[in-house]
Parts: structure tokens; sequence; C-alpha cells
């Protein structure tokens, strides 16, 4: 009986370690979510970018030309945020990222964890192919039933309202979209999510071979004479993390920009590569990596403090139920 309890103990573990990771970043990073989607936004390049380019094409006698992939930095978003918005604008969307966060990082990291234990039975146990088999369905199943979630907590993050004016909350948005758009609506970007898959693979290949070298350091015998311990070395676990996410983020990045358009309301972005080919078209390749820089900020800490609560946690829980 106790064989057959352990599998389902095992996942229990690492829904709730999932869960907490999730939740305890999704707080920290809230504000440079928000900064990074206002700067993927279409709205905020349109009246950064086009705009300029009309008036000195017109006035040059040229005609309009191809807008430049020019646009606010972080800090000017972030100014223009507070004082047109107020700080609490800072955390939009943090209801559905909270709501969502810990369920789809417990299913994703559940998912995870069975899926390795699958595949380390058909691959070489604990190699490349098993981790990037493993990422890529935990992020498959995650995308799929999280999209809704996600879809809110993005059109929140970029509705703009003077200071001081009522906004929608988490389920007026979800009311908002049903009605307007029908439950498609909820699932606007979710074939930009299947393109990020590679981000979240890329990212779990670098992280465990990473892990290998960090994972286990020797604290010395625990008596005279006696057995060495060992014990994770998590702040080993988030430097592998931030690195890890750092060069997968970059490498990925564009489906993020792609994802925040298809988002949007009333827009003119219906697809994947039609989106794609409008971006470049009309503002450049570098309108692909805007936002970046807010995002290596947000997300690298984010991963670091996810991936290491894990750890932390069922090292404890197991360390325990031994």
């Amino acid at each position: 009986m106790a064989g057959s309890a352990t599998p389902e103990k095992s996942t229990l573990l690492h829904l709730f370690a999932g869960g907490c990771g999730g939740t305890v970043g999704a707080i920290f990073t809230c504000p440079l979510e928000v900064i990074k989607t206002r700067l993927q936004s279409s709205k905020l390049a349109f009246r950064a970018v086009y705009y300029p380019q009309v008036q000195l094409g017109t006035i040059s006698g040229e005609g309009v030309v191809r807008p430049t992939s020019v646009s606010p930095g972080l800090i000017r978003v972030l100014k223009s945020i507070l004082e047109k918005e107020g700080p609490r604008s800072l955390f939009r969307g943090l209801g559905p990222n909270l709501v969502g966060v810990a369920p789809s990082r417990a299913v994703y990291f559940a998912c995870y964890s069975k899926a390795k234990e699958k595949f380390n039975s058909v691959f070489v146990p604990n190699s490349n192919i098993v981790h990037i088999c493993s990422a890529g369905s935990a992020a498959f199943i995650t995308n799929s039933l999280m999209n809704p979630i996600w879809m809110v907590k993005t059109r929140m993050q970029l509705e703009r309202r003077v200071r001081g004016s009522k906004q929608m909350n988490t389920l007026q948005c979800a009311r908002y979209v049903y009605r307007t758009e029908g439950i498609r609506g909820f699932y606007r970007g979710l074939t930009a999510s299947y393109a990020g898959i590679s981000e979240t693979i890329i990212c779990f290949a670098i992280y465990e071979r990473l892990k290998k070298y960090v994972s286990d350091v020797p604290l010395g015998p625990s008596l005279p004479n006696g057995p060495e311990r060992t014990s994770t070395n998590f702040f080993g676990l988030m430097v592998a993390a931030a690195v890890s996410k750092g060069c997968a983020s970059c490498i990925a990045y564009p489906h993020e920009v792609i994802r925040t358009r298809l988002r949007e309301e009333g827009t003119k972005y219906k697809a994947f590569v039609q989106t794609a080919r409008l971006i470049f078209r009309e503002e450049g390749y570098l309108a692909f990596y805007r936002g970046l820089f807010a995002q290596l900020m947000r997300q690298i800490p984010n991963t670091a403090i996810v991936l290491s609560t894990y750890e932390l946690i069922v090292y404890l829980l197991e360390d325990r139920a031994k």
C-alpha cells in the first residue's frame, strides 16, 4: 500500500511546490510584466513611432515612410503609468495572474515530473531528449488549459484609464471578452503560446544541464567519522535558472510580441503568421524585440524565484517524508 501511494504523494508534492513558486514569483515581478506588455502593444508603437514618421515624411515632401522601431524605454513607460494612472496600475492583471499562476505552475511541474518519468523509460534516463520532450509536453498541456486566464490578464494590463477612474476587475473583464468576442476570444494568442513552447524547451534543457553541476554540494560530515551530508545548492539553482531563462528569452522572444498583439482588442492582427508579417512590414524586425529588457528584468528573477522555491519545497518535504 505504501508503495502505491508514493506516486500520488509525489504528484501532490510537485503540484504544491510549483504553485507556491509561481505565486511568489508573480507577486514580486508584476510591475515589470505590466511595463513589458505595454511596450509590446501596437498602441504604444503607433503613438510613439508611426505618427512622427508620417509628419516628417509629409513635411519633406517624400510622402509616408516606413516607421522605424524606436519606442519609449522602460523608465519612460514607468513614469507615464505612475503619472497618468497611478501606482496601482503597475499591478494590473495581478488578480488573474494569482488565480492562474498557482494552478498553471502546479500543472506544469506535475506534468513535467510525470512526463520525465515516462520518457526516462523510453530514452536514455535524464538525457537532453528526455528534458526537451518533458518540457514541451508540459508546456503544451499548460498553455491549452490556462490561455483564457492569460488572455484576461493581458487585456487588463493593456487597459489604460485616467488616474482615479474605475478600472475593470477580473470578472468584469472576462464578461466583457465573452460578450464581445464569445468563447473564441479567450483563446486569442494560443498559437503564439504554442510557438513559445520552444522557449520552455530551451530553458529546461539548459537548466537541467546546469543543475547537474550545482545540485549537490558537500557540507562536511554530520558527525566525526560519520557519513557526509549533502544539500541542494539553492543559490546555484537560482543562477542556473536565471542563465537558462535569459538565453531562452533572447532566442524565442518574438512570439511574446506576436501574442500580445493577437490579444489586443479591435486590432488588425488575426493570425500568427499574418501578425508576424504585418509587424515586420510596418515596424521592422526590431519591433519583435520591444520590451525585451523589461522581460529579462522580470523573467530572470521570476524564473530564479519560481524554480528555487519549487526545488526548496520539494527538497524540504521529500526530506521530511523520509
